[in-house]
């Protein structure tokens, strides 16, 4: 389930809005696209999040970590539990997540958030 401080952290990185899908799902989004997804009932799947290629590949060999299922064609990758990264590296991960997807934008949604 997604912690408080999880959903707080990605609510303080700019134009993120969230939304609940897929029926037990809390989605983190920046201009539309999604960069979190977090589980509100308990399951398999704690967290889910973008990630760059060479992150994917060397957090996928660590516990707890795997391919996110449906997405991971697209690098993101899904924590089993909370505790499979330490804070301070999930919050550098969130906030990567954030930017990987927020650069993709189209730039007339980036300069329409920014102002």
């Amino acid at each position: 389930m997604v912690q408080g401080w999880v959903r707080k952290f990605c609510l303080s990185l700019p134009h993120t809005t969230e939304q609940v899908q897929w029926g037990n799902d809390l989605v983190f989004k920046t201009g539309g696209k999604m960069y979190v997804v977090g589980a509100l009932e308990p399951s398999g799947i704690h967290l889910s999040f973008k990630c760059t290629p060479e992150e994917f590949a060397e957090l996928v060999e660590r516990p707890g970590i795997v391919p996110a299922p449906y997405l991971a064609r697209a690098h993101w990758v899904a924590l089993e539990s909370p505790d499979a990264l330490p804070r301070k590296e999930l919050e550098r991960l969130l906030r990567q997540a954030y930017q990987l997807v927020f650069d993709k934008l189209p730039k007339k949604t980036r300069t329409e958030l920014s102002r």
